[in-house]
C-alpha cells in the first residue's frame, strides 16, 4: 500500500474556498480507482497549514489519479490559493496499531 502525504499552505482568506473545494471534490477522490481512504488535517499550531493523506493499492493508481481530469481540475482551483510551494510524500505503510 502507498500512502500519500500533501502539505498545503494557504492565505488566510483563501481557506474557506479550500475548504469548500476540498468537500465538494472528497467523495470523487475517494472513489477513484485504487484509492482507499483519504483525511484531511488542519495543523494545531498554524490554522493555515493542511495536510491530506490518501492510501492507494499501487503507485501506478496514484499516478492514474495524478493524470486524470478529475486532478487536474482540483489542482487548478487549489494551486491558485496557495501562499507557500506544496510539499508532497509517497512513503510506503509498513505497519499499523490499533
Amino acid at each position: 500500500m502507498l500512502v500519500r502525504i500533501v502539505k498545503m499552505s494557504f492565505e488566510t482568506n483563501n481557506i474557506k474556498t479550500f475548504l469548500s473545494i476540498f468537500e465538494s471534490s472528497k467523495t470523487h477522490i475517494r472513489g477513484f480507482k485504487g484509492c482507499k481512504f483519504l483525511e484531511l488535517y488542519r495543523d494545531k499550531n498554524n490554522p493555515n497549514i493542511f495536510f491530506t493523506y490518501s492510501y492507494w493499492d499501487s503507485e501506478d493508481d496514484l499516478e492514474n489519479y495524478r493524470h486524470s481530469e478529475l486532478f487536474k481540475g482540483v489542482w487548478a482551483k487549489t494551486k491558485a490559493l496557495f501562499n507557500a510551494k506544496p510539499e508532497a510524500w509517497s512513503v510506503d505503510k509498513l505497519e499499523t496499531l490499533n
